[in-house]
């Protein structure tokens, strides 16, 4: 028989799973810990920019919770009539390295964060597209700083452009970026054209102060890409 606080954790993963599938149609196990406030959005970013070595470590709760959340989780999925999904999961690195999720790294464990949750109201069609978009490696994000900050690989301080990976903030040049160049937001249609013909290309943002959030500034696409995509 359940104790209190299983029942007690139980409702909360439910509400969490239920609160994620009214939003986007499915449900993710971190959808589930950031739900239930286990998990900061701003320690998954961490986690996605290869900064951390697994998600695990970032999270308010220690395994055995974890542990249960999942196996509460995938319960109330399966009783739900949801549609298990697994779904790639890179770093959003130049390498694009596969992501890991647990301490342990078993393959069954990572099988089981990877495996997104959907909604069988969706046609078969619309099921495959979802988790097309979903295994679509995510974008290159460069930071706009608001300060100076000081490259962990050269050491070059400077107020450019730099993208946040492994140890810290690292140059575009160090990066191997910086062959690309700025296209601002504003031409949404300019924008599709440019990425779409750039091999390479990376989305720029910069904090809000105001809004608490990273708001985008632009694009970085190839030139030849960026002198293409304005011939229309």
């Amino acid at each position: 028989m359940a104790t209190d606080s299983q029942k007690r954790l139980q409702g909360r993963v439910v509400r969490a799973g239920e609160q994620a599938l009214s939003d986007h149609q499915f449900v993710s196990p971190i959808d589930v810990l950031v739900g239930l406030g286990w998990l900061a959005p701003s320690a998954v970013d961490r986690w996605r920019q290869g900064r951390v070595p697994f998600l695990e470590a970032e999270a308010q709760a220690n395994l055995a919770k974890l542990s249960s959340a999942m196996k509460y989780f995938r319960s109330w999925a399966r009783e739900r009539g949801l549609r298990p999904s697994e779904t790639a999961y890179v770093a959003r690195t130049r390498d694009r390295r596969t992501l890991r999720f647990s301490a342990s790294g078993a393959p069954d464990i990572e099988r089981a964060y990877r495996t997104h949750w959907v909604s069988p109201d969706l046609s078969a069609k619309k099921r495959q597209r979802l988790a097309e978009q979903q295994s679509k490696p995510p974008d290159l994000v460069v930071i706009s700083p608001r300060s100076a900050f000081t490259c962990t690989e050269c050491g070059e301080s400077g107020e450019g452009l730099l993208i946040m990976e492994d140890a810290g903030p690292r140059c575009l040049s160090c990066a191997n970026l910086d062959h690309l160049v700025f296209l601002p937001a504003g031409d949404a249609a300019r924008t599709r054209r440019a990425r779409k013909a750039s091999g390479l290309s990376a989305v720029v943002v910069r904090f809000s102060k105001t809004r608490k959030r990273y708001e985008r500034q632009g694009v970085l696409v190839e030139e030849q890409a960026l002198a293409d995509s304005g011939e229309r």
